[in-house]
């Protein structure tokens, strides 16, 4: 069983990531109840976000070139800039796992209809056409 919070021991620390926005949570209230409060964010809890989004960040840098030496195909570049992994780009596009990494293959992303493609940029928040024609930007 986890570590059940009281309200008064929600972290305030107001965290730069958060931007001065306050996000919900549930704690417990003073009769013992489940309650939705809200708080600035954790000092550790950003601790490792800027770890996880240096780690997402350092793969793209990598993944960049890989697609630059037709290694691999821009979707795995796009899925790291955007903070994804492959099973959750999978469940966003509505593919299986192996689908996914099978369009990681430049000679298999190079067949991919502009239908699948559209959903990929959609995703990135990018076009088709910069999918295509991968910029190659760290």
């Amino acid at each position: 069983m986890g570590v059940i919070m009281k309200i008064s021991e929600v972290p305030q620390d107001d965290i730069k990531t958060l931007n001065g926005v306050k996000k919900a949570l549930y704690a417990v209230d003073d009769q013992g109840c489940y309650a939705k409060t809200t708080t600035g964010g954790w000092e550790a809890e950003e601790v490792v976000l800027n770890q996880v989004i240096g780690d997402f960040d350092e793969k793209a840098g990598e993944t960049a070139s890989r697609v630059r030496n037709n290694e691999t195909s821009p979707i795995e570049y796009f899925m790291y800039k955007n903070w994804m992994d492959s099973p959750t780009l999978a469940q966003a596009m509505g593919l299986y796992h192996w689908q996914v990494k099978r369009h990681f293959k430049p000679s298999i992303f190079k067949k991919l209809d502009d239908r699948t493609l559209a959903g990929y940029a959609t995703l990135f928040r990018t076009s088709v056409d910069v999918l295509k024609n991968f910029p190659g930007e760290d």
